[in-house]
Parts: structure tokens; sequence; C-alpha cells
């Protein structure tokens, strides 16, 4: 038998598939892997922002039709590119454990983001970056960045910008780590849901590849990104929410901390809670922020 993964064309969708094929492959001695790339729409409309191009699964709906017409077998994708939904015959089989949640903040002069001048230029596409930056840093101008991770990278040594904000899990992946200026601290900046983490799917119904795919995940980052993603389908499951949430098991308890943030970063709401059941936990949180008036900031993106 031989593996077929779908993957985006991207060098760090590249990288994750080929991670993914050998972590299998530790597993599985002998197993036969091979990639097919695939371009999502994500991909192709580069001069837009994702919240103006719209709809869920920018960068997974292609790979997902993939699966289902049986052209691949898995496909890959960062955790925080899927939709809360699993698409029907498609399953989550495994999460490996993930990289760093941090976000990073890349900036050519080495300015971090206190020292920064006034006014500066900060490129991101994010809603839920740009929200948590105004909320320290009002006075900042965000720019829209899109492209690949190099190419973000290769805009802000241009001097299209004066600093960038980028997931660290992608620049340590493609050995760009140097380029981190800052490593914004979670009390600065929620990670997205997911946000560090992997997904590979599979039909539902290949059993076969749901059992090779079991032996790489990852229980502990499973439930905490459940939980995670929970908090985020509660409160509307959009990726362009500004919602941010970073959970972790200790002891046996999952500790989640979820946040809802003003586009203008004027106002925000952060809570933490705790409980054994990913799923409970995760709805629990965010009916609390609501509580708290999140949906009013949700309203206003």
């Amino acid at each position: 038998m031989t593996l077929i993964f779908a993957t985006r064309p991207s060098a760090l969708a590249r990288w994750q598939t080929n991670h993914v094929i050998q972590l299998l492959r530790a597993a599985w001695p002998g197993l036969a892997c091979s990639e097919q790339v695939i371009t999502t729409k994500g991909d192709r409309i580069l001069d837009r922002p994702l919240t103006e191009i719209g709809g869920k699964g920018l960068f997974t709906s292609e790979l997902e039709n993939a699966l289902l017409n049986g052209k691949v077998d898995a496909a890959v994708h960062s955790l925080k590119d899927l939709p809360v939904d699993d698409s029907p015959g498609i399953v989550v089989a495994a999460i490996p454990e993930r990289e760093a949640v941090f976000d990073a903040l890349v900036s050519a002069s080495e300015l971090n983001l206190s020292t920064l001048p006034q006014g500066a230029r900060v490129g991101t596409c994010s809603v839920r970056r740009s929200a948590q930056l105004l909320a320290r840093r009002p006075d900042l101008t965000i720019l829209p960045l899109r492209g690949n991770v190099d190419t973000r990278v290769r805009k802000l040594m241009n001097g299209e910008y004066d600093a960038i904000i980028l997931a660290c899990a992608g620049l340590t992946r493609l050995g760009l780590q140097a380029h981190i200026t800052e490593t914004l601290s979670l009390d600065v900046m929620l990670p997205a849901p997911g946000q560090g983490a992997l997904a590979i799917q599979c039909r539902a119904d290949d059993a076969e590849t749901i059992k090779l795919l079991a032996a790489i995940n990852d229980a502990k980052t499973s439930e905490a990104v459940c939980a995670e993603r929970a908090f985020l389908a509660a409160l509307g499951g959009g990726c362009s929410l500004p919602v941010g949430a970073f959970a972790e098991k200790n002891n046996g308890r999952i500790i989640l901390t979820g946040g809802v943030v003003s586009a203008d970063g004027k106002k925000s709401i952060r809570l933490s809670a705790v409980d054994n059941e990913p799923q409970v936990l995760g709805e629990r949180l965010a009916q609390l922020v609501i509580e708290r008036g999140a949906e009013e900031l949700l309203k206003q993106v």
C-alpha cells in the first residue's frame, strides 16, 4: 500500500507533509508514501485580505475534495486553517505533538513591539492579531499582508513594512527563526485556536488509513486543541474572528484561556477555566465570555 498525501504547494505545507510522512515511517517501517500537490483558493488569490475572499475552507476545500474523490488517502493541514466542523465523510484522524503556539514579531531593524516608532506599519491579515496589537499599541498602522512565509519576510526586508506578525511555528519549521525579533507572550497575544498543531484528515470509512494515522496522534495535544476549537465553535466558528485561545493539559486537567477583542483593540474579554473534558470546557468558557459581552465585540467585525 502507498499512502498518497494531498499537500498545498507552499514550502511550509510541503515541510509539514514531509514531517508527517517521516513520523509515519518511524511508526510503520516500510510504509510507502507519496505526495500530490494541490493549489487552493487561498493560494491562488493573494491580492486581497482573507476576510474579503471570505468563506470557510479557503486553504482546505480542494484538498478535501481530492480526499472524497479518492485521488488521495490523506491531507495535512495547519489546524488553525481547518474549519471547526468536520466535512461530511472526512475525519481528523491524527494531531501530532504541536510546535510552539506563540506569535512572533519580525522587524528588519530589530525593534520590538514597545520600541516600534509611532505609527509604524505592521503587516498582518489576521483580525485576531491586529486587534491584539491595537490593544497594546493603538497608534500602529495595520496593513494587509498575504503570501507564503518566505514571501512575507521578503516584503518586510524590501521595506514595505516596519514589522510583520507571523506564527513562531511556521518560522521555526522553515528554519527562519533567526528572523524573530520578539516572541509575543500569551499576555500580549493569544494564539489562534489550534495554532502550532497539524491535522491529518482521511475518509471516515477508510479504516486502514485511520489505523495508520492513529499511531502518530498525540493525545495531550489533541485534547488541548479540542478545547480551543470548541471555544471558537461556540463563538461562531470563523477563523476571521478576533478570538484567541490556548489550552494545556497538566496533572490530568485541561486549563483553557480564551479571549475576544474588539477589532479596534479598545475592548477585550479574557477568561480562563479548568475541566477534564475538552469539549465541555471550550463550550463553558465561551458561554462565560458571552455573558461578559463577547457577542457585542464580535458583531463589530
